[in-house]
């Protein structure tokens, strides 16, 4: 019994301790341990599943909201100068218009992107890219209306055979500032002098793509505890080494034989009281946090960036240089931190964004514009306000074809200008478009290049087909352009009025001012030719009444007399306007005059001769008698002005595109006046274009050499040609040695409105009036200093300001040399006085002195057949 009771009688409870749970939740601790180790790779099946999806996710939102996204381009004007704080300004816009999306969108497309580009067909593109809620704030600038914004156009490219990637990391000290870039020069000029070689017959390409991002908060918190974290063990490092050197240099001293001596003489009672020297350990420093963060210590205007560049060609090797040169612009930038490209190079290779695993990466950033710069790329706005606008007035854009064409032969659309040499080297012709280059004006010191340039052109535009006028008071750029004007297919259309007479041989044109066989209405006549002699010798209203009046009832009677004898067939019996004189003081002739046109004048008319002109003295008449008889005292005027069917006419010259070539002789009183006749005739022809439809207005050109010469008396026709011929395309060309010896209306016409303004050398006080125009750049100094033929000039082509450019002027024998026919020129020049109607001086003279008597013959022919009667005032003053 006893024993069947201890069987069945329960063992004793344990009493329980305090080591149990402990023991438990290690045992747990244990058992998990294990689980996770026998289990890992389930584990990290699942973080990398997690890790997968998640960047899928992110990515696929980033995608989504990458493809709403626009584009605006910039194009700034010539003198765009913005200030540090409008560019700081423009910086924050950018950043703050980086956050204008939606709140699910990711952080990479939280971005702005600046976009660089050039491909040898147009200048460097300036481009914003950003989202699409942020085009308000990005089209709004800073920088007001200097800069030029407007929507862009999707950019459209086929592939290249070669292209290179590259993204820039900053190398160096993370926390230090890149290097303080001032704006003049523009920070720019680097990389558009990078680009600048780049060919669009090769398909160049070039692109910097900008990515700014506002940086994000706790990414930051993170990247200082790191900069913290190191500062801190560079700190104790620092200590360390410090204090293992106080013990080197310890033991280095009891080891010396100084020590040592001085042991051997100190008493041992001291030597054991003062036994070994301790060390002290340096005291720990304080890490300044403000030295450590660096740039990062401030939150205000700092981002993250992400720099991308892209070049290609279908050349080999010419993407990879392009590349080089603008690894080489960003170098600007470098200080203590610098812009490097990030990889490896391994011999010839580069392990970058080119190579697997980087460049798909690479390609999905370009494409969609998100940013994931690298961890170091943190720097304030204010280090890169170089590459935050466009390029500035500071910048030297080179001109390519798009900008200022290349010039061609035998086209009559372009105007050639000079050689332009670019940053690589390379020369070509430039040229300007004909229908945008209306009024010229060139200046500079004489035998700088501006007869030969306007020399070059009317070549140029002889070849082409185009008429023009050529103006000179010195005959030296006939003898200049004749050789290359020598050609078969161009003589018949020149016509050479030569005025500096050698000889009784010399070969002189003819020009009647009142001839009527060109088919001109007689009022207009007779108003053009008053208003010729008003011109010239500033007659108006006020101080003259009485001459305008006299002259414009003699020209009318002469008038009458020329439209009778053009429907009678004889031209040649015209009276000129050396009759006036006759007309004035003989009785005879203006007896005759009245009765042969009794039924050919309006009653006012006659009305006129026979009571007022009776009743005006003598000398009333000497205001027109003077003038009149400084002509006739000169063979060559005597025997140009005198003749009654001239061959002159400017107006049927413009419409035959005829090159037409007036050499006038001096500029003494004479010869200035009839410079103002045959200016006041060129603009009367120009304006009395009227009466064609405009589309039937062919162009011609007016090249006016030395400006000071030929406005002597002509400064109100040379002026108002620059101011009303543009509408009647007739474009005019003026060359001065000295812009401020025109007259001031002439310098204000020519500056107003001159679509082409240059200058050569000359004294630093002469060409200070075009430079002003320029803002003095470049500076009188740098223009006074420029070689022979080399000038500056200013350009409106496509509606927009090209330069000032320093271009080398076109030289006759370097541009046309196949063109040079110097044995042509005396059948050249016999063709061309032969379409003048040219003819020996003698003779003419002779025709000059007899025309009075043959306009009188004339006259005796078509009287009436009973007399007129004459009024009593009449009979009187006979």
């Amino acid at each position: 019994m006893d024993a069947h009771a201890a069987v069945l009688t329960p063992p004793p409870t344990p009493t329980p301790t305090a080591a149990g749970p402990v023991l438990g939740t290690l045992q747990q601790l244990v058992d998990c341990v294990e689980w996770i180790t026998d289990h890992a790779w389930l584990l990290l099946l699942v973080l990398v599943t997690a890790a997968v999806a998640g960047e899928h996710v992110v990515r696929r939102l980033a995608t989504r909201a990458s493809q709403e996204r626009m584009a605006l381009d910039l194009a700034p004007a010539r003198h765009f100068d913005p200030s540090a704080e409008e560019i700081l300004r423009r910086g924050i816009e950018l950043t703050r218009a980086s956050t204008s999306m939606p709140w699910w969108v990711p952080r990479r497309a939280k971005a702005v992107r600046i976009r660089l580009r050039a491909d040898g067909a147009s200048p460097l593109l300036y481009r914003v890219e950003g989202p699409a809620g942020a085009e308000r704030l990005l089209s709004t600038t800073p920088f007001g209306p200097h800069v030029k914004v407007t929507k862009a156009a999707p950019l459209a490219d086929k592939q290249r055979k070669h292209e290179v990637r590259a993204e820039f990391i900053l190398r160096g000290n993370p926390v230090a500032t890149l290097r303080d870039v001032p704006l003049d020069p523009d920070p720019l000029q680097p990389l558009v002098d990078a680009v600048a070689d780049l060919r669009a017959h090769l398909r160049d390409l070039a692109e910097l793509c900008i990515d700014l991002q506002r940086a994000p908060k706790m990414v930051l918190k993170a990247r200082r505890w790191q900069l913290l974290d190191a500062a801190r063990r560079s700190e104790r490092g620092e200590a360390t080494r410090l204090t293992r050197w106080m013990h080197r240099d310890h033991q280095r001293l009891e080891d010396s034989w100084l020590f040592q001596f001085s042991q051997i003489l100190t008493p041992d009672g001291r030597r054991s009281r003062e036994g070994g020297r301790m060390v002290m350990t340096p005291p720990p420093v304080r890490v300044d946090t403000a030295k450590a963060f660096g740039k990062l210590a401030e939150d205000s205007h700092l981002v993250r960036v992400q720099i991308l560049v892209r070049c290609a060609s279908d050349t080999t090797g010419r993407a990879e240089a392009h590349l080089a040169r603008i690894q080489a612009a960003m170098d600007v930038f470098g200080g203590s931190a610098r812009f490097a490209i990030r990889g490896w190079q391994i011999g010839p290779w580069r392990l970058g964004a080119d190579r697997f695993p980087h460049r798909k990466r690479f390609d999905r950033r370009w494409s969609t514009g998100q940013c994931q710069p690298p961890s170091a790329n943190w720097v304030q706005l204010t280090e890169l306000l170089g590459l935050l606008k466009p390029p500035t007035v500071h910048c030297r854009i080179p001109l390519l074809p798009a900008d200022l064409p290349s010039f061609a032969f035998n086209d009559p659309s372009l105007l050639l200008q000079g050689w332009y040499q670019s940053p690589d080297g390379r020369r070509r012709l430039v040229a300007t478009h004909a229908a945008e280059t209306l009024f010229e004006v060139a200046v500079g010191k004489a035998g700088g290049g501006k007869t030969e340039r306007a020399l070059a052109q009317a070549i140029a535009l002889a070849h082409a087909g185009s008429g023009l006028l050529f103006v000179d008071p010195h005959r030296d750029s006939w003898k200049r352009g004749a050789p290359y004007l020598a050609h078969d297919h161009i003589m018949s259309r020149i016509a050479r009025i030569d005025l500096k007479a050698t000889g009784p041989d010399s070969l002189i044109s003819s020009w009647n001012l009142i001839g009527m066989h060109h088919g001109r209405a007689r009022h207009e006549v007779v108003e053009d030719t008053v208003d010729a002699f008003a011109s010239a010798f500033a007659w108006d209203d006020t101080n003259a009444p009485r001459a305008i009046a006299i002259f414009t009832q003699a020209l009318t009677i002469l008038t009458a007399i020329n439209e009778l004898a053009c429907r009678a067939q004889r031209p040649h019996d015209q009276a000129t306007i050396f009759h006036v004189r006759a007309l004035l003081t003989d009785t005879d002739f203006r007896t005759r005059a009245l009765g042969a046109l009794h039924d050919h004048l309006d009653e006012e008319s006659r009305a006129w001769w026979q009571t007022v002109f009776p009743t005006l003295p003598t000398d009333s008449f000497n205001i027109l008698l003077n003038p009149l008889t400084r002509l006739a005292a000169n063979p060559v005027t005597r025997a140009f002005l005198g003749q009654g069917h001239g061959v002159y006419n400017i107006r049927a010259a413009m419409d035959a595109q005829m090159i037409v070539w007036v050499c006038t002789d001096g500029n003494g009183p004479t010869d200035k006046l009839l410079i103002a006749l045959l200016a006041r005739d060129l603009l009367r022809a120009g304006r009395s274009r009227t009466d064609l439809p405009e589309h039937q207005r062919v162009a011609f050109r007016v090249y006016l050499d030395e400006l000071i010469t030929l406005t002597g008396t002509a400064a109100e026709s040379i002026a108002a040609m620059f101011e009303d011929l543009r509408k009647f395309r007739v474009h005019i060309h003026g060359m001065t040695q000295i812009l401020a010896r025109l007259p001031l209306s002439v310098r204000q016409s020519l500056l107003q409105n001159a679509s082409t303004l240059s200058t050569t050398t000359g004294s630093r006080a002469a060409v200070s009036a075009i430079t002003e125009e320029w803002g003095d750049r470049p500076s009188p100094a740098h223009v006074a200093n420029l070689d022979r033929y080399d000038h500056y000039a200013q350009f409106t082509v496509d509606g927009r300001r090209i330069g000032p450019v320093l271009l080398h002027g076109p030289l006759l024998d370097v541009v046309f040399e196949d063109l040079r026919e110097s044995g042509n020129v005396p059948a050249l020049e016999a063709a061309a006085d032969r379409t003048a109607g040219a003819l020996p001086l003698s003779e003419l003279t002779d025709r000059a002195a007899a025309q009075q008597q043959r306009v009188q013959t004339f006259l005796l022919e078509h009287a009436p057949a009973a007399p007129v009667p004459l009024t009593k005032s009449n009979k009187e003053y006979r």
